[in-house]
């Protein structure tokens, strides 16, 4: 069984192919392709849901191509068309949706609406071998501690605001850095560089995060800061990237300890960094027999593999998706979705 995966719920742009082989027991993955392109806006910039919606219109014909070329396969060997259903930006959503509409009725094959937050998910238990971890989910648009139970993904905390990826993002255009590869990559080479930890807004509400207000008091204080001398650009993202971690290592905690878990997966975009996995690693390792998961840029980052992944799985649960129910949605919850595939 082949699932050809379409992600688009941001500014990239990924498309993947995966085979699952029903004769082993369990089934055996192998990964065919796995492309992507992202949208880069100018440095300063952040990229707005019409542009993003062209460039995904203008790219994924060319990639859909190309990964079928990759994994030598054509359209009749394709089981199943999945594609990203929500969380996301409205418009990209939207125009990667009606290609896998689109596609499903000129090869004549069924559809799967797939959760962006469960696409992670399944990705990183697939790749890391993870049996049943605390889940980190960090990105530009989402920051959430998930856990498994009866069939659902439960949400533990969450962040009452922004998403923590968003804030190292809106930083980065504060300090005019490049949006390619990504802003927040681009502060996390930068705090390497830093010394000097500023004290900045602390904010943990139970299991819950907020990052707005550290976001506007190191937004308020950039420019005096840099003028005077008294701390550099290095030291601000060292000490903003030092504080959101700390809040999410926090509440990641308190979460194993709840169900007794030992293991924790790092998800999405912000998984990627490596100062967020060693601080995880270092309150693990403070845990009896604790272990911390996660996987590089190919499958952290939004790719099209991770919702192949999630929609084959579904699928072979029965589980399919009415070509009048693959309308899309920007709020769809994690916990919304009966993981019917999961022990």
């Amino acid at each position: 069984m082949i699932a050809l995966g379409l992600e688009g719920s941001a500014n990239k742009l990924g498309i993947g192919l995966i085979r699952h082989d029903m004769s082993t027991t369990p089934p055996t993955v192998t990964i065919l392709s796995n492309v992507r392109h992202t949208y880069h806006p100018p440095p300063g910039e952040g990229f707005l849901p019409k542009d993003t919606a062209q460039h995904h219109r203008a790219h994924i014909l060319e990639l859909i191509r190309n990964a079928l070329d990759e994994a030598k396969i054509t359209p009749k060997d394709i089981s199943v068309i999945c594609f990203t259903k929500g969380p996301g930006m409205g418009g990209p959503l939207t125009s990667v949706a009606t290609v896998a509409r689109t596609l499903a009725l000129m090869w004549n094959k069924e559809l799967v609406g797939v959760n962006h937050c469960v696409g992670h998910i399944e990705m990183g238990r697939q790749i890391t071998g993870a049996q049943n971890p605390v889940v980190l989910y960090v990105s530009g648009g989402n920051t959430q501690v998930i856990a498994y139970a009866e069939k659902r993904y439960r949400i533990f905390g969450e962040a009452l605001d922004i998403a923590v990826g968003n804030c190292l993002d809106r930083f980065a255009r504060v300090l005019n850095l490049p949006n390619d590869p990504a802003p927040g990559y681009n502060i996390e080479q930068l705090a390497k560089k830093g010394t000097k930890l500023i004290d900045l807004p602390y904010t943990v509400k139970g299991m819950d995060v907020s990052f707005s207000g550290v976001l506007s008091y190191i937004e308020a204080n950039a420019k005096a800061w840099l003028a005077s001398g008294e701390y550099t650009a290095a030291d601000m993202c060292f000490s903003l990237q030092e504080t959101v971690f700390a809040m999410l290592v926090e509440t990641t905690e308190r979460a194993m300890a709840h169900i007794g878990s030992r293991e924790v997966l790092i998800v999405g975009g912000v998984g990627c960094n490596m100062r967020l996995q060693e601080m995880m690693g270092q309150m693990a390792e403070q845990r009896e027999g604790g272990m911390v998961y996660a996987t590089d840029e190919r499958f952290c980052i939004d790719n099209g593999i991770m919702i192949a992944q999630a929609g084959m799985l579904a699928y072979q649960t029965g589980y399919t998706t009415p070509l009048d129910k693959t309308w899309c949605t920007q709020r769809f919850r994690t916990d919304e979705v009966f993981a019917a595939w999961r022990e």
